[in-house]
């Protein structure tokens, strides 16, 4: 397999960051993103979206070969285009930016391949950043250290191992994770619940990747928390 070049170039956001697909997009919600502040970039075809949304991308990042016409954008926006097979259009634009929390819509629905494919590029970069991925009814966050957050009682809090990983304890969940190893293939955490509202999850180490999921509403306030925790 052909070694991936380096980046031409890395684009640095200090505020959060939403990078859009082109699989499923909630355009009303993509708005709302941007009228916070968030920086919009498109993963190739998902700057399409972005332009559905009546919006436009700070930047488009990838292989151009599903935008739909990339000449109507030069010089009006920033593109960065990175010809290497190796990796899918959101993994080119994870690793060409930086910013302390990111966003991805348009990278789930669709094509399952395509789902699959953006749990890998997080799994790869959760290490370097927190990435939310976004879908049409749940949020998952991927993290690799503690993270606490409130939810209402008795509300849905899921974790999933992107690899193997042990949790040193939790609070505030009906099923505690003390001890607890979880591992693809053989033990995850779906279907867990918030006792009275807020919890803590701790896993043993910072390095290894795990997913978060809790419904979409708590998007807003999940970005919120990783931005303070990041800073």
């Amino acid at each position: 397999m052909q070694e991936r070049a380096s980046p031409p170039q890395v684009i640095s956001y200090e505020g959060l960051l939403v990078i859009v697909g082109g699989g499923t997009v909630d355009h009303d919600l993509l708005r709302d993103l941007y009228l916070t502040g968030a920086h919009l970039v498109g993963a190739d075809g998902g700057a399409d979206q972005i332009v559905a949304a009546g919006l436009k991308p700070e930047a488009i990042i990838g292989d151009f070969d599903s935008l739909s016409n990339v000449d109507e954008w030069l010089g009006r926006t920033r593109l960065l285009r990175i010809p290497e097979q190796e990796t899918t259009d959101f993994e080119k634009a994870l690793y060409s930016t930086s910013a302390p929390v990111t966003i991805a819509m348009g990278m789930t629905g669709k094509r399952f391949d395509h789902t699959l494919a953006a749990l890998d590029a997080v799994t790869k970069h959760a290490r370097d950043r927190v990435v939310i991925l976004v879908d049409e009814a749940d949020i998952a966050v991927a993290l690799t250290g503690p993270f606490s957050f409130e939810v209402a009682p008795r509300e849905r809090v899921s974790v999933h191992p992107l690899l193997p990983i042990r949790f040193k304890r939790s609070i505030g969940l009906r099923y505690p994770l003390d001890g607890l190893r979880l591992a693809p293939g053989e033990r995850t955490g779906t279907s867990n619940e918030a006792v009275d509202g807020p919890f803590r999850i701790e896993p043993e180490g910072r390095t290894r990747p795990w997913l978060l999921l809790l419904d979409r509403k708590y998007l807003f306030g999940v970005a919120a928390a990783a931005t303070a925790m990041a800073g």
